[in-house]
């Protein structure tokens, strides 16, 4: 296909992932490659190595802007005096903005990188900003033991994308969509419950 129009170096890397996110959208990260993307915006399939370095450089940006677009979305989570409260509130977001973008959420577990390479750094910044998240939530509990905050932060996260994996993937009728709230609510009051009598045992 020819080139469609003339494009600045900016516009080519939004047309770029904007057509590449369309397309994970639609058939998950399965469905992505170099030709199909050059296929639908009208350019070669060396075109894009002129932009990313390599698929991986392109899906990891794709992931990048998924974490903006959730810590976006957890930022405006109404802010509670009682701690659990804000917490429940962040992990129904959370879930909430899973099960709305369900295929690109699965990219961040689907997709590996090459052995022997890690995240960015850009991208390790990114997920320790929404951890963060929790742990100021969780700081009037841990307000003088930030490693056990920094810890529980951690076990929350990992408990509540448990469950909205099992969700977003469908594959397990035991956690269906209608009640993967609930049980997002019952981790989060469990946990924070054992937290509360083992500081009040202390």
């Amino acid at each position: 296909m020819g080139r469609r129009s003339v494009h600045t170096a900016e516009e080519l890397r939004e047309l770029i992932l904007d057509t590449s996110t369309e397309l994970i959208e639609a058939n998950g990260l399965a469905g992505l490659s170099a030709r199909e993307i050059a296929r639908r915006i009208g350019y070669s399939p060396g075109t894009l190595y002129n932009v990313f370095e390599n698929l991986d450089d392109l899906v990891l940006t794709i992931e990048g802007r998924l974490l903006d677009r959730l810590d976006l979305a957890l930022s405006t989570v109404p802010q509670s005096s009682n701690p659990a409260q804000t917490i429940v509130r962040l992990a129904q977001a959370y879930l909430q903005f899973t099960q709305e973008n369900p295929r690109l959420w699965n990219l961040l577990f689907e997709h590996h990188l090459p052995p022997g390479r890690d995240v960015p750094a850009w991208y390790q910044v990114k997920l320790e900003g929404l951890l963060a998240r929790i742990e100021t939530a969780l700081t009037p509990l841990y307000n003088h033991d930030p490693a056990s905050r920094s810890r529980a932060a951690r076990v929350l996260w990992a408990g509540v994308h448990g469950i909205t994996s099992l969700s977003t993937t469908e594959k397990l009728s035991i956690v269906p969509s209608a009640s993967a709230r609930d049980l997002v609510d019952d981790l989060v009051a469990h946990y924070l419950k054992g937290l509360n009598e083992r500081q009040l045992a202390d």
